[in-house]
């Protein structure tokens, strides 16, 4: 397992403030911003994409992983989210996340106020659907 540096956090969770500044929230005008730092240490982020059909809306951080996962990326160390009271992400973004790691770190920060929250993603979702529950073909 990987943990970031300070140093690195520090640049993760800048990359995830700007990102947020993207972000597309005209219905509810809760702006996020998702940083995934990359084996090696490429950054790629994401920012969430509301729908006025909420369930169509597409959160930061899968936008982040989708990308990432677009440009040949597949080893995730860390991932930084920016919103206004430091959210974690939600059931469908954790699940999302753990297809390519449980070791992902996790850092949520608050952009009014800098307080920053760091988990390991299995810690946000312990036992977590993989493909060990697949039935074998």
């Amino acid at each position: 397992m990987t943990e970031l540096k300070s140093r690195e956090i520090d640049r993760l969770v800048r990359a995830a403030c700007e990102a947020r500044d993207q972000a597309y929230a005209p219905h509810s005008h809760f702006y996020v911003g998702a940083a995934l730092w990359i084996n090696g240490g490429e950054i790629v982020t994401g920012c969430n994409v509301e729908n006025a059909s909420y369930s169509l809306t597409i959160c930061a951080e899968r936008v982040a992983a989708a990308t990432a996962v677009a440009q040949g990326h597949r080893d995730f160390v860390a991932i930084a989210i920016a919103s206004v009271g430091g959210v974690k992400p939600c059931g469908a973004c954790r699940q999302f996340l753990s297809e390519f790691g449980a070791d992902l770190q996790v850092v949520m920060t608050d952009v009014l106020t800098g307080t920053r929250q760091i988990r390991q993603l299995s810690y946000l979702l312990p036992d977590a659907f993989d493909a060990s529950r697949l039935p074998v073909t």
